[in-house]
């Protein structure tokens, strides 16, 4: 079944020989020879060269030799040009070309820029209105009022106060970083003068309230409550008033009920009354050259006042009457009739200004002269003298209201109004006829009501209006940078204008 059988071997012809000599592909090794060349040294010669420090002390020697002085013809000449050279000294010395001149390290800035909106939507969506801005001693925090200023009556009507932190890192325009709740009407504001925390507030229904902005929880310190001593009317102003020996500055506040009245804290949160006065018709001295009106015997409300910065014993008051009053803090006449509460009041009007043709809205005195502002529902600017009744100069900058007018802390010849138009920056050394800058506080061309300059970031300027936004408008250099001399254009200004 089985046997062994030897089978003849199998041939298998290659066929990749024949094929790569169809392809023509040389019989070599796979990798071609590599050329080489030989290259020489990209540098071809070598020099020693000495160093700055090994020269030898025979070539310092030659050039120390070189060069000489010749002390007889220089001490010569000092001797023959010092009398002249001290002459002209002299002559620089005495020369008040630069006074006033303050050289400008940064950039200049050209444009107004608007920094900041800030805004409450809840108040917003109240239809309230910022009615006073307020920037603190430290010149990084602005707080703003709510409440309303047209036609109405709104004294029962939930307000509000916001303040915004501008250095914060994590600002939110829409988002205060505090929100006071008020049951009246907020109608102004003002920082404490020293004390960064402390705001003060006069409300619609003729409230004072003091309130600190540290305490989160019951931010009301001090307040005046409903007294005989409470105003009648709704406060329109309220300033703080430093007072040398004293701890705590007092209070003022002024109102369309006449009176001007000076508060102390009291120990248990009152504010109590320590002295007032108030503006009666009768009592006001009139010059021949006003118009004569039938006053009367009635009180005259007080819109605005302001503090001369050269006495401080005196203000400046706008009334609703078109006048502007200037006022002493020492007068003693008694107030016509004699009103009733805790304090007899006094009568400070010592001089009547030329009238607006509307109720005044805002007083504002320079801080560089003897001058003061006031602007009306006439649409006018008024310049005037606190020595002369007529005004300097009189400006028809609007058809509109204006609502406030203020000088700038920096620049003699600079100030702003704030009208139903918008925000105008004047510049008296540009142009006394109209203003150099006019900026669009919102495209609905809604009125602004309140503006205020900051002190200590000088290129700062805030404004409130009927939107209820506030914007902080950073201001060029022209308007924060004083020139040389403006000053002296200021007084040159006034005088020629005198005459």
């Amino acid at each position: 079944m089985f046997a062994d059988v030897t089978a003849p071997g199998a041939d298998v012809q290659s066929l990749w020989r024949s094929a790569r000599s169809a392809r023509c592909e040389a019989k070599s090794c796979q990798t071609g020879k590599i050329s080489t060349a030989e290259a020489a040294a990209q540098s071809h010669t070598a020099q020693d060269a000495a160093v700055q420090t090994e020269q030898s002390k025979d070539s310092v020697q030659n050039v120390q030799q070189e060069v000489q002085v010749d002390y007889t013809g220089l001490l010569s000449f000092l001797q023959r040009v010092e009398d002249t050279v001290i002459k002209e000294l002299n002559k620089n010395w005495k020369s008040h070309a630069f006074d006033g001149f303050e050289v400008n390290w940064t950039d200049q800035d050209e444009t107004v820029l608007c920094l900041h909106t800030l805004s409450y939507p809840e108040a917003q969506d109240q239809n309230l209105q910022v009615t006073s801005v307020s920037w603190n001693v430290t010149g990084s925090v602005i707080a703003c009022s709510y409440g309303r200023l047209d036609d109405g009556d709104w004294s029962t009507e939930k307000s509000y106060v916001c303040t915004w932190n501008l250095d914060r890192r994590g600002l939110n325009p829409q988002h205060p970083d505090l929100v006071v709740d008020v049951p009246s009407s907020v109608m102004c504001l003002a920082f404490h003068s020293s004390q960064p925390s402390l705001i003060a507030g006069g409300l619609f229904s003729g409230e004072l309230v003091v309130w600190d902005t540290s305490r989160t929880e019951d931010p009301v310190v001090w307040r005046t409550g409903m007294t005989d001593d409470t105003h009648t009317d709704p406060v329109y102003q309220v300033n703080w008033l430093p007072e040398k020996h004293r701890n705590h500055p007092r209070l003022l506040s002024v109102s369309t009920d006449g009176k001007i009245l000076v508060w102390r804290e009291e120990w248990d949160g009152r504010l109590a009354l320590a002295e007032g006065f108030a503006i009666v018709a009768q009592q006001i001295p009139r010059s021949t050259r006003l118009k004569k009106m039938a006053w009367g015997e009635a009180a005259l409300g007080v819109t605005s006042l302001s503090f001369s910065h050269f006495d401080p014993g005196v203000f400046i008051v706008g009334v609703e009457g078109g006048y502007s009053l200037r006022c002493s803090t020492a007068a003693q006449t008694p107030a016509l009739p004699h009103p009733g509460g805790s304090v007899p009041l006094r009568a400070p009007a010592e001089l009547a200004f030329s009238s607006h043709a509307g109720p005044v809205y805002s007083v504002s005195c320079s801080p560089f002269h003897n001058l003061f502002l006031s602007c009306g529902t006439d649409g006018q600017i008024h310049l005037h003298s606190m020595l002369q009744t007529q005004p300097l100069f009189a400006l028809q900058l609007s058809k509109k209201y204006l609502f406030c007018v203020r000088w700038s802390p920096v620049r003699p010849l600079v100030f702003a109004a704030a009208s139903g138009e918008g925000v105008h920056l004047f510049d008296l050394g540009r142009s006394m006829q109209k203003p150099t800058v006019s900026l669009k506080q919102s495209m609905s061309d809604c009125p602004v009501y309140c503006l205020e300059f900051n002190t200590k970031h000088t290129r700062l300027l805030a404004a409130g209006d009927a939107a209820g936004t506030v914007r902080v408008w950073q201001l060029s250099s022209d308007f924060t940078e004083q020139g040389p001399r403006e000053m002296n254009h200021l007084e040159q200004l006034a005088s020629e204008i005198m005459d």
